[in-house]
């Protein structure tokens, strides 16, 4: 966007993470005390911080992303009548919530939806559950840019060189994993809804069947939705599991792995499944919205119900035990991502949206 002379600023809550992303990315940075939970008081102020921003700074376009920043940040746009206000949705928490909290969680997300000019769900199936759902006021303004994604893939950055190929095998050689070992890995947050409970009872399952069985779990514990203590139990005493933490670069990780297994709950369109398909990886991954628009089953890769211990065991053993399938699926995947999923492509798809938009709107 900046190099297409887009004045781009950036707003969310401050911490180490996003204080790296600014660094690289040079726009200007603006910290909101914005929280994940649902917090009343605070959200009311983070409204009128958000609108004090907007007024300072006068965006043509907000682009919000989540759903607290997409309530806050729509509603503080929709009031200081920004010329363009679109929201991207990539996950709904409501699709695991029952209940009078699913009927407040509902209505935030219809809030959300009718200030914004345009919903923009990162695939097609979260657009049909929000449609089918009936969550937005309006069905025409929700929209999926491109094939889908939040924000595409560096190819080039995911790529296998000799390079990652060396760090990626002093990784295995650091944690005592063998030429022969197999090695699991999983990225995300290290959340119930995530599937990684169901995940570690596989391993542990599955290490009885596999001696030479590794696993690598690439992402930090969640405050919010955390794991059961028997998980974590398990994670810190099985040597074969090694867990790296939020890790800013992950493709030693994912390079080192034989088998990536994202087993969640619910997703928009799961970036760590593009990243891992990328580069070559054979994945298993729930069918749910998102992985079942980016895997064929039993072509591209494995989908297993969620929630499964079993499912999970099945899968991977169809994949340990057929080495010549699973390499072949992992190429599949990686070929599929390189027609479909390429950063630029979808940055230029994005950057044409805001203009016909914003010429429309004049």
């Amino acid at each position: 966007m900046l190099e297409q002379g887009v004045e781009v600023s950036m707003a969310s809550t401050p911490d180490k993470h996003v204080g790296d992303l600014v660094l690289n990315q040079g726009a200007p940075f603006y910290p909101l005390n914005l929280s994940r939970e649902l917090t009343p008081f605070k959200d009311l102020l983070a409204l009128f911080e958000t609108i004090r921003l907007i007024r300072k700074i006068k965006p043509q376009v907000v682009h919000t992303h989540s759903p607290k920043a997409g309530i806050i940040g729509m509603l503080a746009a929709y009031i200081c009548r920004v010329p363009l206000r679109m929201h991207t949705v990539a996950g709904l928490p409501l699709m695991e919530v029952t209940g009078p909290k699913r009927k407040l969680l509902d209505f935030v997300e219809s809030l959300t939806y009718k200030c914004a000019h345009w919903v923009l769900p990162n695939s097609q199936e979260l657009k049909k559950f929000i449609l089918d759902n009936d969550l937005s006021p309006d069905k025409s303004k929700v929209q999926v840019i491109g094939n889908g994604s939040s924000n595409g893939i560096d190819l080039e950055y995911f790529s296998v060189t000799p390079k990652l190929l060396a760090e990626s095998n002093e990784f295995r050689k650091a944690h005592n994993i063998g030429h022969s070992d197999i090695l699991l890995s999983f990225m995300g947050r290290l959340a119930n809804y995530k599937g990684v409970n169901e995940l570690v009872a596989a391993f542990s399952e599955l290490q009885k069947r596999h001696e030479n069985l590794k696993l690598v779990l690439i992402g930090a514990p969640e405050d919010l939705n955390p794991l059961e203590e028997h998980t974590k139990t398990e994670i810190a005493n099985n040597k074969s599991i090694i867990a790296v933490g939020h890790q800013h670069d992950v493709r030693k990780f994912l390079a080192a792995s034989d088998i990536f297994v994202f087993p969640s709950y619910r997703e928009g369109f799961p970036q760590a499944l593009l990243q891992a398909s990328a580069m070559g990886i054979p994945c298993i991954a729930t069918n749910i919205n998102g992985c079942n628009e980016m895997i064929d089953d039993g072509n591209t890769g494995i989908l297993i119900q969620p929630k499964s211990i079993h499912a999970i065991v099945n899968a991977c053993e169809k994949l340990i035990n057929n080495p010549q399938d699973s390499r072949k699926m992992g190429k599949l995947a990686q070929q599929f991502v390189l027609r479909n999923f390429e950063q630029q492509q979808l940055w230029r798809a994005i950057h044409a949206f805001y203009s016909s938009n914003l010429t429309a709107r004049k």
